[in-house]
């Protein structure tokens, strides 16, 4: 009787331990299903919300608890949307593919350049944004391609003013390359079909065309049309105070882009979004510092197209949303063009530049300075080429 009971107990034991290990094998499946469903969601994720997902931005705030998940659209773009659809309009409508975006600040003055430009890249699948700067848009409705058009209107302000607040990364993520241009440019020489295949065929993450010779306020070599070039990423120059030789390795001698013209890859504007300063209106300095927006190495994913180039007026525009034909009385106040207690707008827009870069440049240094984190990438480039030279010299 006695061993008839043990062998019961036994057999009790292993059939609860049998239980056991079926209630932590269902356990570890169901666990190890839902991390697999978890890593699949976040990979479609990652493809659908390059930047932010819906999952990011729940973990990150806590004023959405309220909506369910599925709810939420985590991006937006610049596209109109019908208010009703026709049969034709309907296959369109969430045709958005390869799709790129063309924003310029604008004034009525500069029209005939601006409508110049519209016209050139329209058919090359481009949504157009104007950021008016002088407050007028009525004049503009004329332009057959007008109504199609973004519109936004602030009173004297910058492109660089308009491109923060109106083209956050998550706004513009639908295109795959934007383009922040001035007003004042003759595009009879420029294709951007033409150019985006360059770009794409070249790895160019950040880009500009290059400047016909006799374009006006040329600042550095390195953007000026070289004839017998497809596109080119350095620039090779011993005058002046900049000396571009084979061993330059920073801006403006190569990595570089100037402001008028600056084209960027969807990754690229992500992060020259960020660099953007709020209150640093007038970008100074932003050129400098493009290349670390380049998704890699400045000296190759940064350059300028040759064969697609581009005439600079020159036109100074800043300050006409009103007072640049009127002087400005050191108060705010409004006095005659030739008022003795008045001072040139134009005179005192190039101060306010020249103040907004000196603050940039000590951000820029002090946020290296508290960041321990970071390391500049171009510093132990260079460091490797120079030890590379180094080391080919003393083997010689």
């Amino acid at each position: 009787m006695l061993v008839q009971g043990k062998c019961g107990l036994k057999m009790k034991q292993l059939s609860f331990m049998g239980v056991v290990c079926t209630v932590m094998l269902f356990i570890v499946y169901r666990t190890t299903n839902y991390q697999y469903q978890a890593y699949q969601q976040t990979e479609m994720d990652a493809k659908w919300n390059p930047f932010d997902t819906v999952k990011d931005i729940f973990v990150t705030s806590k004023k959405l608890d309220s909506l369910p998940r599925g709810i939420i659209q985590a991006r937006s773009d610049l596209e109109l949307r019908p208010l009703w659809l026709t049969s034709g309009s309907r296959l369109k409508v969430d045709d958005y593919s390869h799709r790129n975006l063309l924003a310029i600040p604008v004034g009525i003055k500069q029209k005939d350049s601006v409508d110049a430009i519209v016209e050139k890249f329209l058919p090359e699948n481009f949504t157009i944004i104007l950021f008016h700067y002088d407050g007028n848009v009525d004049g503009w409705w004329d332009l057959e391609w007008s109504s199609n058009a973004i519109h936004i209107v602030a009173q004297n302000q910058t492109k660089w003013w308009f491109a923060k607040r109106f083209l956050h990364p998550d706004i513009v993520s639908i295109y795959d390359y934007v383009f922040l241009w001035d007003e004042d440019l003759g595009v009879e020489n420029f294709h951007p079909g033409r150019y985006l295949e360059i770009v794409r065929q070249a790895g160019l993450e950040i880009s500009q065309p290059a400047l016909h010779p006799n374009s006006t306020d040329i600042h550095h070599r390195i953007t000026i049309r070289a004839r017998k070039k497809k596109f080119h990423r350095r620039v090779y120059d011993i005058r002046g105070s900049v000396k571009c030789t084979e061993a330059s390795q920073t801006p403006p001698c190569t990595g570089f882009v100037e402001g008028m013209a600056p084209v960027f890859s969807r990754a690229a504007w992500h992060c020259t979004w960020h660099l953007i300063q709020n209150d640093l209106v007038h970008g100074w300095g932003l050129d400098m510092k493009l290349g670390y927006c380049a998704q890699g190495d400045r000296t190759t994913k940064v350059g300028v197209v040759d064969s697609e180039y581009v005439v600079h007026k020159g036109i100074q525009t800043l300050g006409d949303g009103g007072l640049s034909a009127r002087k400005v009385s050191s108060r705010g106040k409004t006095s005659k063009k030739r008022g003795a207690s008045g001072f040139d707008v134009r005179t005192e827009i190039r101060r306010q530049s020249t103040r907004e870069f000196s603050i940039f440049k000590e951000r820029w240094n002090n946020a290296v300075d508290e960041d321990m984190n970071w390391t500049d990438p171009f510093k132990s480039s260079i460091r490797r080429r120079k030890q590379r030279k180094r080391n080919t010299h003393l083997s010689s």
